[in-house]
């Protein structure tokens, strides 16, 4: 997919669950002997637990519907998920072509932040496991085409097939392995990555890929269009073959209360900003914008991108000409 291409039909595919999150008022690093990793046996007693809504493609999709798109959210749940559809169909998200299952329940992330905003977490994927069954050629077809098709963390026999399949029908296609990387094998890595127009990692990731790939730096890069590199407070640094590296620095946070789902955010303001026809650097400011709102915040949906705060932070942390750029494409409040 060329930089620049029009994307307005947005395919997000991936987890669709409930987050149990809970925090620690201590350090998991205080709790960890480096002589006993070998048979660790700890328990964390909590001072707060929260039930959210979360998932990462469901992440992904509330947040382009923040930002006034209509993402078609491509993912397995089971029958108690109306409470959770509804809420997203009133966000702005498409949620006809989700595959309900007979037999598993939704699926469910579980996961504990210490004060460094270090995290441990489980996730039961359920009904997930069924991902791998949804054909994209007829979403396709019920939308019209489809401009791009996000492959976010999911199972990983679905991660690979939907890649395959975006191949086989010259979908453009993100990868985002993600945490999922722990669990890809060498091969499906290079199967989900091989020809994606854009490669998702933050830094552990992007070596972990290389490690297990087999790949080098120079040769993930040249079988991608676009690789996007997330590195904490540090930033993003984009990346394309024959072109220089472009840095992006965060949005300065008012408060750290919880940074699940901050790179979920990233993805949503950044294909917003693909959408709108903006440059990478600027869709890349409106995803630091977005990751920023979602640190802000506990729980991965329960931010507000308004508008007018909005343009007042874009300006403090990248100036005036980026928001006046930006400004034109919000929605209304």
């Amino acid at each position: 997919m060329p930089v620049g291409s029009t994307i307005v039909r947005i395919a997000v595919t991936g987890s669709i669950a409930t987050d149990h999150l809970m925090r620690f008022p201590g350090r998991f690093a205080e709790q960890l002997l480096a002589d006993q990793l070998h048979s660790v046996s700890l328990s964390f007693l909590v001072d707060e637990l929260v039930i959210r809504r979360g998932g990462t493609a469901a992440n992904i999709a509330f947040g382009l519907g923040q930002l006034g798109l209509h993402p078609i959210l491509v993912g397995a749940v089971g029958e108690d998920f109306a409470d959770y559809r509804s809420w997203l169909d009133r966000h702005g998200v498409d949620t006809t072509t989700i595959r309900v299952s007979e037999i598993a329940h939704t699926a469910r992330f579980v996961c504990t932040t210490d004060e460094d905003l270090n995290q441990i977490a489980s996730f039961y994927p359920g009904a997930m496991n069924e991902a791998a069954e949804i054909e994209l050629g007829p979403i396709a077809d019920r939308f019209g085409g489809l401009d791009v098709v996000i492959i976010s963390p999911n199972a990983p026999d679905a991660m690979v097939r939907h890649s395959r399949e975006c191949r086989e029908r010259g979908y453009a296609f993100a990868a985002d392995p993600s945490q999922q990387l722990a669990l890809l094998a060498g091969p499906q890595i290079r199967e989900l990555v091989d020809g994606a127009a854009y490669l998702f990692c933050n830094e552990y990731e992007k070596a972990l890929l290389a490690s297990k790939s087999g790949w080098s730096d120079a040769e993930i890069l040249a079988k991608v269009g676009v690789r996007v590199t997330t590195h904490g407070k540090d930033g993003v640094v984009i990346e394309a073959p024959e072109s220089d590296p472009i840095r992006v620095p965060v949005v300065p946070a008012r408060a750290t209360p919880d940074p699940t789902g901050v790179g979920d955010a990233f993805r949503s303001g950044f294909f917003a900003g693909l959408s709108w026809e903006l440059p990478l650097e600027r869709s890349a400011q409106v995803g630091c914008l977005l990751a920023t709102l979602v640190l802000e915040t506990v729980g991965t949906q329960e931010y507000t991108a308004e508008p007018s705060d909005m343009l007042k932070r874009i300006t403090e942390a990248y100036g005036a000409d980026a928001a006046a750029e930006i400004a034109e494409h919000l929605p209304a409040v």
